[in-house]
C-alpha cells in the first residue's frame, strides 16, 4: 500500500514525464529531416502577398519550383541596387542551359515603386528578375518575414533615400531560406545555386 509521500509524488512525476515528452516532440518536430538536402530551419522567408511588375498578385508559393535570388531596394536607389541587380544578372547568366532559377526584386519605396515603373527599371536587367511591390501594409510583412531593416532618410525638400539591408538570400525551390549569397566570387554563387536544383 503506497504511503502518503508517495502519492504526493505521483502527480509530479505525472507532469514531468508529459513535459520531457512534450520537449522531445517539439525537438523532433524542429530538427527533423525535411526531405534529402533540405535547408536547415530559418527564421528567415515566409508568406507574402504583392504585386508582381506586370500587375499579377503573387504569393511565395508561385516562385517554389526553382531556386529564387531575393534582394530587397528601390529604384531611385543610387548604387548598391543598380549594382546588385547586375552582379545577378551576370550570375544567372552564367548558369548552364537549361537550369532554371530566378531572381526577385522587393521594393522598399512602395509609395514611389508602383509596378509600371519596376517593370520600366527592371528591363534593363536579366529577364529572369522581376519585381515585387504593394502597399505599405504587405511590404511590411515582407520586410518583417525576411528580416529586413528599412528606413526612409529625408533629403532635400519631398526628396528621400531609403536606407535599407542589402543582402541577397538564396531560397530553395519550396522558397525556405538556404544562406545570403556572395555575389562577390560569381562562380562559386552559381555553384551554389546549382546545389539547389
Amino acid at each position: 500500500m503506497a504511503t502518503a509521500p508517495s502519492r504526493r509524488l505521483v502527480l509530479p512525476m505525472i507532469v514531468f514525464g508529459l513535459g520531457a515528452v512534450l520537449v522531445a516532440g517539439a525537438a523532433i518536430l524542429t530538427f527533423i529531416d525535411q526531405g534529402p538536402g533540405a535547408p536547415a530551419p530559418s527564421a528567415i522567408g515566409g508568406p507574402f502577398q504583392m504585386t508582381d511588375s506586370n500587375g499579377k498578385i503573387v504569393t511565395e508559393v508561385d516562385f517554389r519550383g526553382q531556386p529564387t535570388l531575393v534582394f530587397f531596394g528601390y529604384t531611385h536607389c543610387p548604387d548598391v541596387c543598380p549594382t546588385t541587380l547586375f552582379e545577378l544578372s551576370e550570375i544567372l547568366r552564367k548558369l548552364k542551359p537549361g537550369e532554371k532559377a530566378r531572381g526577385v526584386f522587393v521594393s522598399v519605396d512602395p509609395e514611389r515603386d508602383t509596378a509600371p515603373i519596376l517593370k520600366d527599371y527592371l528591363s534593363s536587367f536579366d529577364d529572369r528578375i522581376v519585381g515585387l511591390t504593394g502597399d505599405r501594409a504587405a511590404t511590411d510583412k515582407i520586410l518583417k518575414e525576411y528580416r529586413v531593416y528599412s528606413k526612409k532618410v529625408p533629403g532635400t525638400g519631398d526628396d528621400y533615400t531609403m536606407d535599407h539591408s542589402a543582402i541577397v538570400y538564396l531560397m530553395d525551390k519550396q522558397m525556405r531560406f538556404v544562406n545570403a549569397l556572395n555575389l562577390a566570387d560569381p562562380i562559386k554563387a552559381v555553384t551554389e545555386i546549382e546545389r539547389w536544383m
